[in-house]
């Protein structure tokens, strides 16, 4: 139940900042880039390669980069291929799912 309500407020959240991926001209984003420049530093500064994608809506989609040694970002890219650094840390632990584990 508690994981159902933090993957809606995490959905939420995203959706919200995904809609929000172009920026007003007075106000520059600065974790925000073209895509392929992001995964490129992503790779050569924290070695991080993609392990998951999902669409939020028609208009944007949800990337997560992962690195052996447990560093993470997730992105969130727009049609027109802009993306913005929506979260990032450390320690990250991918679970196998298993016909006992419950979800």
């Amino acid at each position: 139940m508690a994981r159902k309500l933090i993957l809606i407020l995490t959905g939420a959240a995203l959706l919200a900042l995904a809609l929000a991926v172009q920026p007003a001209a007075a106000e520059p984003i600065f974790n925000c880039a073209e895509h392929s420049k992001i995964v490129e530093f992503l790779g050569s500064h924290y070695s991080e390669k993609l392990l998951a994608v999902g669409l939020i809506n028609e208009a944007a989609i949800l990337e997560v980069y992962v690195s052996e040694s447990g560093s993470w970002t997730i992105l969130v890219t727009n049609v027109s291929g802009r993306s913005c650094v929506v979260f990032a840390g450390q320690n990250w632990e991918t679970i196998p799912v298993g016909p006992d584990l419950k979800t």
